[in-house]
């Protein structure tokens, strides 16, 4: 085993990290809006709503992440021609965080439905006597406080997300990993560069995990 090829090639690897981040990121943001979204049609009083909800998470729950990653990136460019008219160059990058997004937004909704039940009727019984409309109860009392209690399972989900990023790579996208490879792949040291990646995803993911733990007992007090 020789990693003395390691630094110089971290300038490169660390480009790919910057992918890896940009993809959880706005993967995990747009994933968290739209499994509101979803979770509030779910917990909605029309059965119309609440079923078409409840099909998309129980479709996206039901498929391997790679399917999806590769659908998007075949699918979103034929669905912007067909709109428009023409061809419209769309990119690894952006289908792959429209794949995240609405991929994640199916776990985002049950953990945001979950965090919504957890709160008290009583509670929601004290707003509608107030004269609160349903969107202000949500937006006002009930969301803040489920908010608070699901933190620690939405980090949790989105550290999860942050392995998953290394599936890019089936559609050419260069993430951590895929430099990583590339790199070692360059110099003939494939398997040196490997573990490296593996001891970096394991320490962010280690140590995102521990804090996670630490906020969840704090938010529990």
């Amino acid at each position: 085993m020789d990693f003395s090829g390691i630094i110089p090639a971290i300038p490169g690897m660390w480009n790919g990290m910057v992918m890896t981040l940009q993809l959880m990121v706005m993967g995990v943001v747009g994933g968290i809006i739209i499994g509101t979204i979803l979770a509030l049609m779910r917990l909605s009083s029309s059965k119309l709503l609440s079923n078409i909800a409840g099909a998309y998470v129980n479709y996206f729950r039901s498929i391997p992440l790679l399917l999806v990653i590769t659908w998007f990136y075949l699918a979103v460019p034929f669905v912007l021609r067909w709109i428009t008219g023409q061809d419209t160059p769309v990119g690894a990058f952006t289908s792959c965080v429209v794949a995240f997004m609405m991929f994640e937004a199916a776990y985002f909704c049950e953990i945001v439905r979950a965090g919504v039940q957890s709160i008290s009727r009583g509670q929601m019984g004290a707003a509608q006597a107030l004269g609160m409309t349903y969107s202000q109860m949500m937006r006002l009392i009930i969301l803040p406080q489920a908010f608070r209690k699901m933190t620690p399972l939405l980090l949790q989900q989105s550290i999860i997300l942050f392995q998953d990023t290394s599936l890019v790579y089936t559609v050419g996208l260069v993430d951590f990993l895929n430099s990583a490879r590339s790199s070692g792949d360059i110099i003939g040291r494939s398997n040196e560069f490997l573990v490296i990646a593996g001891l970096v995803y394991f320490t962010i993911s280690f140590v995102a995990s521990r804090l996670v733990k630490l906020m969840q007992k704090r938010l529990a007090v």
